[in-house]
């Protein structure tokens, strides 16, 4: 599976991981895949909003399997906001892409034992190079001079996502504040596609950012109770 056919979603989940070290940076990474995932289909036309709530096109395929699970999952569920969707078993989501990501052979799935009793996998980046030339991709989208109305609509939803979902491996602190700007301009690019859908793919970033931060002060609270 060459860098350029990975799904936004797949790409997001790699970009997720550190290079140097191999393991995972976010502990918010299935919020940040599964709303890749509907960003994608929304911009791939495999989803329509229907009074504010996702709804696939008839016989809609990508031949993605974690794509088409998702398009199944909400075809097959009760109507819920996009903004629900965001968190609504995220995990189904980034579990498909993630063993994805190993049949691929981007990541190492190793067998472990949780407190030396439960066993459980850890996954670990086999093929750093690819994931560090994504990052630079991104990275030079962001800080560079190339006009927004040139840079693609996909690469704009990269950047986006990741400054919504503090993925600090791509977007800093720094950046987050002192490339508002770009970061806004490019959300307004990757849902360049209308006006309707536009909206559609902002409030995926809104409830994105939401998620993110309401999983951030839970993990706060947790620890300062311990």
């Amino acid at each position: 599976m060459p860098n350029g056919s990975l799904s936004l979603a797949a790409s997001l989940y790699l970009l997720s991981y550190d290079p140097e070290t191999g393991l995972p940076t976010a502990a918010h990474t299935a919020l940040l895949v599964r709303a890749a995932a509907l960003t994608e289909l929304v911009q791939r036309g495999m989803l329509t909003d229907a009074d504010g709530c996702p709804c696939p096109v008839a016989d809609a395929a990508t031949g993605d399997r974690a794509l088409d699970g998702l398009l199944e999952l909400i075809g097959e569920s009760r109507p819920r906001s996009w903004q629900i969707w965001v968190g609504h078993q995220p995990r189904l989501t980034e579990h498909a892409v993630r063993d994805q990501m190993v049949a691929a052979g981007y990541l190492r799935a190793k067998g472990k034992r949780m407190l030396g009793l439960f066993p459980a996998r850890e996954y670990t980046l086999e093929r750093p190079e690819p994931v560090v030339g994504m990052r630079d991709d991104v990275v030079r989208v962001l800080h560079g001079e190339q006009p927004v109305a040139e840079v693609s609509e996909r690469d704009a939803a990269l950047v986006t996502l990741a400054a919504a979902g503090e993925l600090r491996t791509v977007v800093t602190a720094t950046d987050a504040k002192v490339r508002k700007r770009r970061i806004l301009a490019l959300g307004e690019r990757c849902g360049g596609m209308g006006p309707v859908l536009e909206k559609v793919i902002a409030q995926v970033r809104t409830a994105l950012a939401a998620a993110v931060a309401t999983a951030m002060l839970a993990a706060t609270a947790a620890v300062t109770a311990t």
